[in-house]
């Protein structure tokens, strides 16, 4: 487990360095969007950026509960990525961010009213320890949030797996939300987002075959799952 999370945190400080922190606001900012608005955050709550990279994600989170107590907290095992989070969050007053492996997350139980984790779950060695770290700091009736691209039910996301440097896991919907379930949390259902972006004509990236290919990746959207910390005395 440890030496998996050194070389997850290897390649994303790779990928800061190269600027691909900023990237993925571009290319995620859509379904992220979509999803935000789902979650129905409100004014005082603490909510939980999992796999924050650059924060691009968390500041939007902390725009969103704003008001009172609320805060949003992204955390990342990446240095380089937080400290360009750091950085790009100087005038946001509601959010910080911390360095820590997602199996390890430095908050205490119950803290979190929400949590959200965007495109960063297959990457996780070990996703059961990461989902017993999430359910134990979501206060009782928190709600968990998971949004990933490469699963099963889109076949134009798997070719990934062969082209990334670390290891990730590639489930179904079915194994997700059973997954889900066996740690505890009810209410689980998934959901896809479609990327709602302009496709070019022409296509000349490493992840796709060409243009139709990455149309239809985003027509079948990402894999949205959503489930809940019980209430308290009411484990299911």
């Amino acid at each position: 487990m440890a030496d998996a999370n050194e070389k997850l945190r290897v390649e994303f400080n790779e990928w800061a360095v190269q600027g691909r922190g900023a990237e993925m606001e571009s290319h995620h900012l859509s379904i992220a969007g979509q999803t935000i608005a789902r979650m129905a955050l409100k004014a005082g709550d603490r909510v939980l950026d999992l796999g924050c990279g650059a924060g691009w994600a968390t500041r939007l989170l902390a725009e969103a509960v704003q008001g009172g107590q609320g805060m949003a907290a992204g955390l990342d095992i990446s240095e380089e990525m937080i400290a360009r989070a750091r950085a790009g969050a100087r005038d946001v007053e509601n959010v910080l961010f911390a360095i820590a492996a997602a199996d390890e997350i430095p908050w205490m139980d119950e803290y979190f009213e929400s949590a959200l984790s965007i495109e960063s779950f297959y990457y996780y060695p070990d996703q059961e320890a990461v989902l017993r770290e999430l359910y134990r700091v979501l206060i009782p009736g928190g709600s968990l949030f998971i949004l990933i691209n490469l699963y099963k039910e889109n076949p134009y996301s798997l070719g990934w797996a062969k082209q990334l440097k670390v290891a990730v896991h590639v489930r179904s919907e079915t194994e997700y939300a059973e997954m889900l379930r066996v740690r505890g949390f009810t209410g689980v259902r998934s959901t896809h987002i479609a990327d709602l972006t302009a496709t070019p004509e022409q296509y000349s990236g490493a992840w796709f075959a060409n243009a139709e290919e990455l149309r239809e990746f985003k027509r079948i959207g990402a894999l949205l799952l959503e489930a809940r910390k019980p209430e308290a005395g009411m484990r299911g």
